[in-house]
């Protein structure tokens, strides 16, 4: 969603992580998504970091003036420590209810912050919702009606303003696997 607001020029590749190809694991040998290679060799292959990245080139929202790299840290970290565990139960041997517990209790923390605003930096959505929204996506898609019926209300709702936006359309568009030409 960054490198889209920003209007930089990329190429978008979509592969399959099963079926990583070796272009991919030759720039990010980690094999993880995204990775965004650079005109000049350089990789960055973290999101957050693309995201800087971008709106470095063109930021026209004034998305860099609503960071809150504190909060955006809490829940690339703690929150998705609780993610994880609660998503994938079977994988980290733990209650995920725990976890789901756990998880809620910072929602319920947004939920407070985003009272008498619709995004966390006021009314207009900032690199703070764009960077955090997905891991509340995530969590939300586990059992979305214990969701919907136990979510903070204003959580919620940010959720799906942001879920419900022409740019996360834009970002979500599906596209054809890229395969690489054969040298």
């Amino acid at each position: 969603m960054a490198l889209l607001v920003s209007g930089v020029a990329y190429e978008h590749r979509e592969i399959i992580l099963r079926d990583k190809p070796a272009l991919m694991l030759a720039a990010s040998p980690k094999g993880t998504v995204p990775v965004l290679l650079l005109a000049d060799g350089r990789v960055i292959d973290e999101s957050i970091d693309i995201m800087g990245w971008a709106l470095a080139c063109g930021d026209p929202e004034g998305w860099m003036d609503r960071a809150d790299l504190h909060r955006v840290a809490a829940f690339d970290g703690a929150f998705k420590h609780h993610l994880d565990r609660y998503k994938y139960r079977t994988r980290h041997g733990v209650d995920p209810l725990v976890h789901r517990a756990a998880a809620m209790e910072m929602l319920v923390e947004l939920d407070a912050d985003l009272a008498g605003q619709d995004y966390l930096g006021g009314t207009m959505r900032g690199f703070t919702d764009i960077a955090i929204f997905p891991f509340v996506r995530q969590f939300a898609g586990v059992d979305p009606d214990w969701f919907e019926a136990n979510a903070p209300d204003r959580v919620r709702a940010w959720l799906a303003a942001l879920t419900g936006s022409a740019l996360f359309d834009r970002a979500m568009a599906r596209h054809q696997r890229w395969v690489p030409l054969s040298a």
